[in-house]
């Protein structure tokens, strides 16, 4: 009687799961797959059996961020107020951000040595930046906006990368009042109309 597979899509699932955990919670220094085999219950080898080596789970963090971000922005309707539609979408990056800074460190910097994101990672990220230009060009079609959408697209991915960093670190003011009162300076000034 053949033994049964013991390195599952279930299995694969739960050690992806269990380094999203382990990124969150001990962040990158203590990202390592000891932790994270012991977080899904299970072997090293079985780490490196199913994602190659911890940059091949590195890579798998990068597309699950992207694909939670993109699933999240293609949830915003589309209303007749562009400039709305936009902060909507700035909304919901700060929050992700914000919620899972671990993952948006991998998706945004290059916390691991190890990990330099290829042409495939591009592509996948490629998806949330067009997203965002998109809503500026919309934007821009109707007066509310001027410049170029892809410049202002990266330049407002990277203030909101920053803007949330300093708010989870406490450096953003210390009352909700003045940290959504810089917020709202940050984007007053970028997205001022023309």
């Amino acid at each position: 009687m053949p033994r049964p597979k013991q390195r599952t899509p279930e299995l694969r699932d739960r050690l992806l799961l269990a380094a999203i955990d382990t990124l969150a919670d001990d962040g990158v220094a203590g990202f390592t797959t000891r932790r994270i085999a012991q977080g899904a219950d299970t072997s090293v080898p079985a780490v490196y059996e199913l994602f190659g080596d911890k940059s091949g789970l590195v890579r798998e963090i990068f597309f699950e961020g992207f694909r939670r971000l993109g699933s999240r922005l293609l949830e915003i309707p589309v209303t007749p107020d562009p400039r709305g539609d936009l902060m909507a979408a700035v909304g919901v990056l700060r929050d992700f951000v914000q919620t899972h800074p671990g993952m948006a460190e991998v998706m945004f910097a290059r916390p691991f040595s190890d990990f330099d994101p290829g042409p495939a990672e591009l592509t996948a990220g490629a998806t949330v930046r067009e997203d965002l230009t998109e809503r500026l060009r919309r934007c821009i079609a109707a007066g509310k906006l001027a410049g170029d959408p892809t410049d202002l697209g990266h330049v407002l991915i990277a203030l909101v990368q920053g803007l949330a960093r300093q708010e989870i670190a406490g450096w953003l003011g210390s009352t909700p009042e003045s940290v959504e009162r810089r917020w709202s300076t940050a984007f007053e000034r970028l997205l001022r109309q023309p």
